[in-house]
């Protein structure tokens, strides 16, 4: 793979080295960077796998992004742009203020340290504020992504037993309105413990209020705007944010404050390089972990000002994103694979029509990114002259864990890798009984430290925690990622372990294969799955969408598309068979539903899809499998 040398950092090597000697004394040092109420008497508790790191310090997460930035109380902190055209800014004074007022409502309604508070609202600036109150008064706040149906919110609010639900009459979304209030009344019905129900009206459509609801505006209206924030312990939880797994009950990650705030400020400087004066932009949806972290903890501690979008990233149309960068006059971009290979689709007029030359630098989050994909947000968007950030990281790190760091050193950039660990991190890629493999290897990437932002458990279930992170290798912190890592040292992730297809014996990433399938030049999205087969065990299949206006016959793609992946990866990796199809099921944070292509393919009952962006591309997936399903068949009869 070819290398970009490009960078901006000041190649302080000096902070590697400290890293490696003694990586608690390094983060340590990181953590003089926030401001404490009082200082911590121990830096790390490591009783394995539980730690808790800066003990006896007392820090909030509120004071630590709004309070100490009031000496610059007028510069922006949200640009927020609507889906149906609205606009709103939003500066650190109204920010704070407003966190304080809604601060005081939740004290009103008895809302105590340690009370767990659910948010269920579309992306709008009352969302941060929200979750910022609640740290302002030690509440723990626990988001849910607008998308989910009634039965998941249910399981996540009878999991955190929420005294207080938040959210809106509704929400913009392709503009429709989704009636997000309806969903938390039926969600929530059963449940006495919920004390009250908070409505934002946000689209004005009709609602029915019971005696638990009550409107924002209104418990906004007469009370005090100020409220001093809690010394909460460093340990103290911040948030639970469940993870939305295909099967079984969702995992309540439990996040703390003192050294997920370090690890936040730390990567966030070092990642992208910020500056006083830049915009920053992140697609995330702030129901996921990268808008907790990268939209609203991690921008707000050093004082940024970032744009928040709250509609889907190509409605109207595929020229939205460009839209608010010309607007805004976006210097840093943050978005997903997924929604790079779906603009790549429109081609590279649509990009190129807008002024993009105010960005000095993208980032790449969520899953692994393909060179092809890499190399066009290089040229097309970043103008070949913007560093690209590919990090890896999880809901359960907390933070960036694998990343190029322009704020802090120049490396070669190789397109597809996530280059090198952060420092203070000890991260390596070892076979199925934890040694150390090879460079050039594939293998299980594992972490062998404790770090800032590590989740301080899963909620109500040590055990669980336990089990699913640690138990696979000793005293190792296992993601489930399957990776290699490279001569120079540079990691490559190759997608889920559990992904992985086994195909005669031989173990395939599905990120390797559907990176090999875009790279072809008429390919935008691909995905692949394995169904079984009593022969080799399991068979590949993929699923193609091509780019706009591609005329060329599917038999001769699909034969020089076998040929390429023979080619690139080997015979081994065929698909059995290749189904071309307009759109792939993804769900609203954008993220390849693999499972839904899966149950098909094997027909399977496909379950909840209460996430999908669009059910039409499950039909037509179906429809498409079937057809080419039963030509298979009259051929072989």
């Amino acid at each position: 793979m070819s290398e970009i040398n490009l960078g901006l950092g000041n190649n302080d090597i000096v902070t590697r080295k400290e890293a490696e000697s003694d990586f608690i004394a390094f983060w340590e040092k990181q953590a003089k960077n926030l401001s404490w109420f009082s200082t911590w008497k121990k830096p790390l508790d490591w009783n394995p796998p539980f730690a808790k790191w800066f003990v006896g310090g007392t820090i909030n997460a509120s004071y630590n992004t709004l309070d100490i930035h009031q000496n610059k109380a007028n510069k922006p902190a949200i640009l927020w742009e609507g889906e149906n055209g609205e606009s709103k800014i939003l500066t650190y004074k109204d920010m704070w203020t407003q966190v304080q007022k809604f601060a005081n409502v939740l004290k009103s309604l008895g809302v105590q340290k340690g009370d767990r508070i659910t948010i269920y609202l579309p992306m709008i600036p009352e969302l941060p504020i929200s979750m910022l109150a609640c740290a302002r008064i030690g509440a723990i706040h626990t988001v849910i992504f607008s998308g989910f149906s009634a039965a998941a919110i249910k399981d996540r609010i009878c999991d955190s037993k929420s005294k207080i639900v938040i959210t809106a009459d509704g929400g913009y979304r392709r503009g429709n309105i989704i009636k997000l209030k309806e969903v938390i009344d039926e969600a929530t019905k059963d449940f006495d413990f919920v004390q009250n129900v908070i409505v934002i009206e946000r689209t004005k459509n009709k609602i029915i209020l019971s005696s638990k609801d009550m409107l924002w505006n209104e418990l906004m209206n007469d009370i005090s705007d100020t409220c001093i924030a809690e010394k909460l312990d460093s340990t103290h939880p911040l948030y639970i944010l469940y993870t939305s797994g295909t099967t079984g009950k969702p995992k309540g990650v439990l996040h703390g404050t003192g050294g997920y705030l370090t690890h936040l400020y730390s990567t966030f400087k070092w990642a992208f390089d910020i500056k006083d004066s830049d915009i920053f932009f992140c697609t995330a949806d702030i129901g996921w972990v990268t808008g907790h972290s990268y939209m609203v903890y991690g921008p707000l501690l050093h004082g940024a000002t970032e744009v928040m979008y709250e509609g889907a990233p190509d409605f109207p149309d595929a020229s939205r994103m460009w839209e608010i960068i010309q607007k805004y006059k976006v210097t840093i971009f943050y978005t997903t694979p997924t929604a790079l290979r779906m603009f790549m689709k429109f081609g590279d007029e649509l990009p190129n029509s807008f002024d993009l030359s105010t960005l000095r630098l993208l980032g790449s989050v969520g899953e692994p990114i393909n060179p092809e994909v890499w190399k066009w947000y290089f040229k097309i968007i970043g103008k070949e002259k913007c560093p690209i950030i590919d990090t890896w990281w999880q809901t359960e790190t907390g933070g960036m864990m694998i990343s190029a760091l322009p704020g802090l050193e120049t490396i070669p950039l190789k397109p597809g890798s996530g280059t090198r660990s952060i420092p203070g991190l000890d991260i390596s890629v070892v076979d199925e009984v934890g040694n150390d493999i090879p460079p050039n290897t594939k293998g299980y990437l594992v972490i062998k430290n404790p770090w800032p932002g590590m989740l301080l458990t899963l909620w109500g279930d040590d055990a669980k925690y336990r089990d699913v992170y640690w138990s696979k290798y000793k005293n190792c912190y296992y993601p489930g990622d399957y990776a290699l890592r490279d001569i120079d040292g540079y990691f490559w992730l190759l997608g889920r372990a559990d992904d992985v297809l086994k195909v005669s014996g031989h173990r395939i990433g599905t990120a390797e294969l559907e990176s090999c399938i875009v790279s072809h030049h008429n390919v935008a999205e691909s995905a692949v799955c394995g169904i079984p087969d009593e022969l080799k065990g399991e068979v590949i299949i993929a699923f193609v969408v091509l780019k706009q206006n591609v005329t060329k016959d599917t038999l001769i793609l699909e034969k020089e598309l076998l040929i390429k992946i023979r080619n690139d990866i080997g015979a081994i990796a065929t698909p059995k068979q290749i189904y071309f199809v307009a759109k792939l099921p993804k769900t609203r944070s954008g993220k390849i539903m693999r499972r839904l292509l899966k149950s098909i393919a094997n027909n399977e009952t496909i379950g909840d899809i209460s996430t999908l962006e669009d059910g039409a591309a499950v039909s037509e997936i179906q429809s498409v499998f079937e057809e080419l399903q039963k030509s298979i068949q009259k051929k072989s009869d």
